[in-house]
């Protein structure tokens, strides 16, 4: 606090501040405030991710197709020292290959599966495509530490949460569901329309609760003894049928 009172003009130094946010009422708070700049570096949410990894790689001269991003995001999450550091080995293997990183690009550099992801298993479910969606569920079970429930979960909540608004929404096109759900890209506002003639307003409320449910289910309740990919199972069946 001492120096921050009488900082020198000609030197830059930087304070972190790690593991929670300062308390802007803090003396030395204000301090740098009124001397410098007080930055907060809030953490990516799962839904910003997507236009993160595109944005990072576009700023390194290459791009990113929308299903290999999300095939990043749903595997790395939000861990930026690691999404980033995942990207770099990509750009280095699209060198060559017209700058683009395809999933089959992350399929063999990452080891993530472009067949059995989250991605895949929700495009199943929008198409109402019992078999794929139930081999997907397989390839987690079998690979749950790739695949944890709890990152299907949050993806299932965040796509139904925006169904059900999609459906109050004044203008059903495009443009008008990018508007009114926040969406990154119009193209993300097709798997809301066919969201909304695979199920009715009244089926998603319900699955919310079901999708609800596994979670409370994959913490201990109501659950004496089913797997992780038992839950899924039946979560998957719920939404399904």
């Amino acid at each position: 606090e001492f120096y921050l009172q009488q900082p020198a003009p000609t030197t830059i130094l930087v304070f972190c501040h790690k593991h929670g946010r300062i308390d802007k009422r803090l003396k030395v708070a204000n301090l740098i405030r009124k001397h410098g700049v007080l930055f907060e570096s809030k953490e990516v949410r799962d839904y910003e991710l997507p236009k993160f990894i595109t944005d990072y790689v576009k700023q390194k001269g290459a791009q990113i197709q929308p299903k290999a991003s999300s095939m990043m995001a749903d595997f790395v999450g939000a861990d930026l020292n690691r999404m980033t550091g995942e990207l770099d080995k990509l750009l280095i293997a699209c060198l060559g290959k017209d700058n683009l990183i395809t999933p089959d690009l992350v399929e063999q550099n990452i080891g993530i599966s472009k067949q059995y992801n989250n991605f895949e298993l929700q495009n199943a479910i929008i198409e109402g495509d019992v078999y794929k969606a139930n081999q997907i569920v397989k390839y987690f079970e079998a690979n749950p530490k790739n695949n944890p429930l709890q990152v299907t979960l949050a993806i299932l909540f965040n796509y139904f949460s925006r169904l059900m608004l999609a459906y109050y929404a004044p203008s059903k096109t495009e443009r008008g569901l990018v508007d009114m759900l926040s969406l990154k890209y119009s193209w993300q506002a097709k798997d809301y329309q066919r969201g909304m003639k695979r199920f009715s307003g009244v089926k998603t409320m319900n699955i919310i609760g079901d999708i609800r449910y596994a979670d409370a289910m994959s913490k201990g309740v109501d659950n004496a003894s089913a797997t992780d990919g038992e839950i899924l199972k039946e979560l998957i069946f719920k939404i399904m049928h």
